[in-house]
């Protein structure tokens, strides 16, 4: 489970973080997964959801980018807990 938040800047967006070992098995494997600057593509499910997006590395964390398309399908909006489901793969 992790915590919606939104990041205000000319546009807004919306993030989840990832969990710490979540996060420890992206670090270990990123040389592989990353097609640059350290972003690794993924697929991210919310519900019955599902839309390709990048992994973003900030502060020891990743950050998982919530599409529009994503947050109204499944009603997510700043501040709330969703359960989310990743799937990495090889870089581009």
């Amino acid at each position: 489970m992790a915590e919606v938040f939104q990041w205000r800047g000319p546009a807004p967006y919306f993030f989840v973080e990832t969990p710490p070992d979540i996060d420890d098995f992206l670090h270990a494997r990123s040389s592989e997964l990353t097609y640059g600057w350290g972003v690794i593509p993924a697929r991210v499910r919310i519900g019955d959801t599902e839309v390709t997006t990048s992994l973003i590395p900030r502060d020891d964390v990743y950050l998982v980018p919530l599409k529009v398309a994503l947050r109204r399908a499944e009603d997510v909006d700043d501040g709330d807990t969703v359960r989310i489901r990743l799937t990495v793969a090889a870089g581009r």
